[in-house]
């Protein structure tokens, strides 16, 4: 028993000393000398791709090396998550990371490969947004509050759809119904046009998903709003009120932002989070992010990580209370 705990106490003595070293090495002052990795654990075409890649280019040009994105989806995004844990914090392995991180924490308190918060580091959102909660255009519901009245007065006849179980989608769901002290049916899908077409197609009567794809079908009045988790008072749809406005204690923002690998030197995490805060601050990148229904928003990396820790905190508290489980 001796000789184990002196070997686990010999292996945690040998990782604090790695990890000390790549703190306190000198930074390699020509770098980036090499392209660069960010990686994505979702595929080509979606709204965290788009944003990724916009990012990618704009530290392209600035740095002076192809930062590349590369798609690693699968399971929830943990696939690439777990490269991004485990990879070399040299300053060539980026992760652009969605508040789905968040979620996957809540849900998956045990079984994970890696820390949500302490195997990376928190460089800087790029850009948040709230989810929304829209109808079909012929929907007899106007706000969320009628839909609630309606659904209190008939317990389980209301449905809500989101990308997945266990997604942020799905746990901001259930957080609204609870706070409302209503019983509306989860109906999961895997993404894709098909929340859209069964909410138009009446067999869903709610659909909660991300501005980053509801802006459009907003602006082409393929659906209506009944409302958005922006925080009180701010949302960014002009007549349109907030979830909180109804139910104060529920408000979430979505974000994307870009990490790193834990134990970057802190000259590169400076660098770093200077040069994505310039390319979300350039005039046609910070158009590109309100278009695509977000707020540009670069951060510092403690902000950063305040952010995760608090969402992953609040989702928790959801999954609990509401006993989600991916079964």
């Amino acid at each position: 028993m001796i000789q184990i705990l002196r070997s686990v106490c010999l292996v945690v003595i040998i990782f604090w000393t790695l990890g000390a070293h790549a703190q306190n090495r000198p930074m390699d002052p020509q770098w980036p000398v090499k392209p660069m990795k960010m990686l994505l654990g979702y595929p080509p075409g979606g709204g965290s791709d788009i944003v990724a890649r916009l990012i990618a280019r704009g530290l392209t040009d600035r740095l002076g090396q192809n930062v590349l994105v590369e798609n690693h989806p699968g399971a929830g995004g943990i696939i690439a998550t777990d490269m991004a844990a485990k990879a070399s914090p040299d300053g060539y392995t980026l992760f652009f990371v969605p508040s789905g991180h968040a979620s996957i924490a809540a849900l998956r308190k045990k079984g994970l490969t890696f820390d949500p918060v302490n195997d990376f580091t928190w460089i800087s959102t790029v850009t948040t947004y709230p989810l929304a909660l829209t109808v079909a255009p012929d929907s007899k519901f106007k706000n969320l509050e009628e839909f609630i009245q309606s659904a209190k007065k008939e317990p389980g006849k209301y449905s809500y759809s989101s990308v997945g179980v266990g997604t942020a989608l799905h746990t901001l769901g259930e957080w609204i119904f609870s706070e409302a002290k209503v019983d509306v049916l989860h109906v999961p899908f895997k993404g894709g046009t098909q929340p859209f077409q069964e909410l138009i197609a009446g067999r869903v009567d709610v659909m909660i998903d991300t501005m980053t794809l509801t802006a459009t079908l907003l602006k082409d009045k393929r659906v209506r709003a009944l409302a958005v988790t922006s925080p009180k008072g701010a949302s960014p749809v002009a007549g349109v009120q907030t979830v909180a406005d109804l139910l104060p204690n529920v408000s979430f923002e979505s974000w994307l932002g870009v990490a790193a690998p834990a134990n970057i030197h802190p000259e590169l995490l400076e660098r770093l989070n200077r040069e994505i805060n310039l390319v979300v601050n350039q005039p046609d990148v910070k158009q590109r992010l309100i278009d695509f229904g977000g707020k540009p928003q670069g951060s510092s990396p403690n902000e950063f990580k305040s952010r995760v820790v608090k969402d992953i905190s609040s989702l928790s508290m959801v999954v609990d209370s509401r006993r989600i489980t991916l079964d």
